[in-house]
């Protein structure tokens, strides 16, 4: 049974890809570059999204918060990942399998394209009943180390563990420095630069914290055992919610001026009083900061109440309402009982 923490991270469904639990234990990732994982990260994004195989280079950068990703630099990362493999190996049952996970991708003045290998696809489309591994790209984005969402990857494949015993050979291997002498000869030299970096930024950035014990045979590390705990995962704000929220504000500062001229002293500092709150709410629709799904329900019947209250305060002060905004109080009438 796996292990809670303490921390609490807001997941976005709407920026998260899935994958089964073979294809996230299967080492997918393994020697890939950072913006190489991001690459293929994001053509299973855009898969899942609206079922698409192209994007546009302007839209992967921004999605990974990329100054600018060089024509040269995508020839060489669409090269590298059309060679990847998926691949299973039973040694003790002496049964292996490999395949590679693209067809083939192209590249034409910033509109990448592709295609999957068609034995890929269960694993990324046809997930509804089977368990699979969600990361949210949101998050996966604050990682500068490609160590860190290969770590990361792989231990969320082992959702419902809490330790795992690998030895130092096959963490290596996972990390793709296998072949990396001064790795071979000094662990020292591979926590520090290898592992730790890969458990600093997985702790700092997501949901897990990760801590590990070394294993010995003699005064030689043979291995580690990786110990980690899980957080809590909370909905973040859909675009929807957002972009409604964001409406009903526009909405009342479009009749503004009909609320600071009602008459009564009273009424019109109490209608200032409920503009200032919803102009508070503007910054809640800011795309960097992130908000949770029962938050942004919360500021959506907020902002609605007060925008019924600021026309109840121009009826009683006998001040017309236009048909627009009578209709728009309507719409948010019923969308109040609605919900």
């Amino acid at each position: 049974m796996g292990r809670v923490n303490g921390k609490s991270k807001i997941i976005s469904y709407e920026n998260t890809i899935k994958k089964s639990k073979e294809l996230s234990k299967a080492k997918l990732y393994q020697g890939l570059t950072l913006n190489q994982m991001q690459l293929l990260a994001y053509s299973i994004f855009c898969t899942q999204q609206n079922g698409v195989t192209e994007f546009r280079k302007a839209d992967f950068e921004k999605k990974f918060n990329m100054v600018k990703y060089k024509t040269e630099d995508a020839i060489k990362d669409s090269d590298k990942i059309t060679s990847i493999k998926f691949s299973t190996i039973d040694m003790e049952n002496e049964k292996f399998k490999f395949w590679n996970a693209f067809i083939g991708m192209g590249y034409d003045k910033g509109h990448f394209t592709f295609e999957w290998n068609p034995k890929m696809l269960p694993h990324i489309l046809e997930l509804k009943d089977s368990y699979y591994i969600t990361t949210d790209l949101a998050i996966a984005s604050h990682f500068k180390s490609s160590f860190s969402w290969t770590l990361y990857d792989y231990l969320k494949a082992y959702y419902g563990l809490w330790y795992k015993v690998i030895s130092k050979d096959d963490l290596m291997e996972l990390f793709g420095v296998k072949n990396v002498k001064s790795y071979q000869d000094n662990s020292g030299l591979f926590k520090k630069r290898v592992l730790d970096v890969a458990i600093s930024e997985i702790n700092e950035h997501t949901e897990l914290e990760i801590s590990y014990k070394v294993e010995k045979e003699g005064r030689s590390i043979s291995g580690f055992r990786l110990e980690w705990s899980s957080g809590i995962k909370i909905t973040g704000a859909t675009k929807k919610q957002i972009k409604e929220l964001q409406g009903i504000v526009d909405i009342v500062f479009e009749d503004m001026f009909q609320y600071v001229n009602i008459n009564d002293e009273n009424d019109r500092q109490r209608a200032i009083n409920l503009m200032q709150e919803v102009e508070q709410m503007r910054e809640f629709t800011d795309e960097s900061i992130g908000i949770t799904s029962e938050k942004a329900n919360s500021l959506i019947q907020k902002a609605v109440w007060n925008f019924r209250e600021l026309n109840r305060l121009l009826e009683k002060n006998h001040k017309p309402i236009s048909p627009e905004s009578r209709k728009k109080v309507e719409f948010y009438n019923w969308l109040e009982e609605r919900d």
